[in-house]
């Protein structure tokens, strides 16, 4: 680990205002992600900028029936806050089913949402990577990428986006909000995260010292009927294979509307608004939900051993869909 400066500012101004004046600056929340890569000499930051104090802890309902989630909650304050168990079970589930209890009373939304890949050549400071050294090479690509993305991919990356909670996110069309020298702003979930293209190393929108400071959940009439599902090498402190967060809203048998997203097949988390358009007006069956999950896949890119996801990341939706038509179906 590199030397480094350590500051505590009290308020949001002062917090970013030190961000946006070092470009190797890095905000510090739980820790649970960047410590690690400090250790590692993956991240080597030459001020940390300890944001705990911040007032970013609350989970409030918004007048529209929404959810405004501070950056600074905690993935297991979220994961069980009634309102996000009731409303919207599927963000819930992919809380549960991501690291460990230990570090989900550490892990702060914020820094989820920005957690970076557990690629392993990632990680290690010996191995090309453009990722961590822009032009150096993918290692990943002519080695083993078992664990690796088959959307999203370039020729410069195929690191998975490792991230449970964003996919629900994705999936709910929630919105982040964030604070920089010059103001706020409001970005869509969806477009937070860059595929990799050329420049891996650029991994999001975000602008020099700009701070995530909350999420915001809006409301879904069907959001009840939700669930996430992961599908993992063991039953818990493993990253996904391939997972998968799922809504519907079914009448007669028929769904009305849908929402679909990817997790552990992706280098960002993968919303497919291809499933919900084929599902949408469509008889709420397997072979509907078969035709969906062809129609998620149908771009992915497989490499040496990573095949497997494709089918694997079908048989999961198909699973995660046929969960939530119950008796509605008959």
């Amino acid at each position: 680990m590199q030397p480094f400066a350590y500051t505590a500012p009290d308020d949001l101004q002062g917090a970013t205002s030190l961000a946006a004046a070092d470009p190797r600056a890095r905000y510090l929340a739980g820790g649970t992600t960047l410590v690690d890569l400090m250790k590692l000499d993956v991240e080597t930051p030459t001020q940390l900028i300890d944001i705990a104090r911040l007032s970013l802890t609350e989970i409030a309902d918004l007048p529209d029936g929404g959810l405004r989630i501070g950056a600074l909650v905690r993935n297991s304050d979220l994961a069980h806050n009634a309102a996000v168990r009731s409303r919207y079970p599927v963000l819930s589930l992919a809380l549960l089913a991501g690291a460990s209890g230990q570090l989900r009373n550490m892990a702060t939304t914020g820094g989820n949402l920005l957690q970076r890949t557990r690629c392993a050549y990632f990680r290690d400071t010996s191995t090309p990577c453009n990722k961590r050294v822009p032009g150096s090479g993918c290692s990943a690509i002519g080695g083993y990428n078992r664990m690796h993305a088959v959307l999203g991919t370039s020729e410069s990356c195929i690191a998975t986006h490792p991230s449970d909670m964003a996919v629900a996110l994705i999936a709910l069309d929630a919105r982040v909000h964030v604070r920089g020298s010059s103001g706020d702003r409001v970005i869509p979930l969806t477009e937070l995260h860059r595929l990799p293209g050329e420049h891996p190393e650029c991994e999001t929108i975000l602008e020099l010292g700009e701070l995530i400071t909350a999420v915001e959940v809006p409301p879904l009439s069907f959001g009840a009927r939700s669930t996430y599902l992961k599908v993992r090498d063991r039953t818990s402190y493993a990253f996904a294979l391939a997972s998968a967060a799922v809504a519907l809203d079914l009448h007669g048998g028929v769904v009305r509307e849908a929402r679909v997203a990817l997790g552990g097949v992706g280098t960002k988390p993968w919303r497919s608004r291809e499933a919900e358009s084929v599902l949408r007006g469509k008889r709420a069956t397997r072979e509907s939900y078969r035709v969906a999950a062809e129609a998620a896949l149908a771009g992915a890119v497989a490499r040496e051993h990573n095949g497997f996801k494709i089918e694997l990341a079908r048989r999961t939706l198909v699973r995660a869909l046929s969960r939530l038509d119950g008796g509605d179906r008959a």
